[in-house]
């Protein structure tokens, strides 16, 4: 489980590629839904990659 401000490594983004091996911050303030269709939504990756949508499984928490 993720929460907002946690900084994440993205694994691998199928949303878009550029954004694995990348460090970024969980926006979402609750567990994603419908609308994202179950995806975290990380930002703050870089200034070339808008937020992208992540599954659970492609990113992990950075200690």
């Amino acid at each position: 489980m993720f929460n907002a401000g946690d900084i994440v490594e993205i694994i691998v983004c199928e949303d878009d590629p550029r954004a694995g091996g990348k460090i970024g911050r969980v926006l979402d303030e609750v567990p994603p839904g419908l609308l994202t269709q179950g995806r975290w939504t990380v930002d703050r990756i870089s200034i070339w990659i808008a937020p992208v949508l992540v599954h659970a499984h492609e990113i992990r928490k950075v200690e």
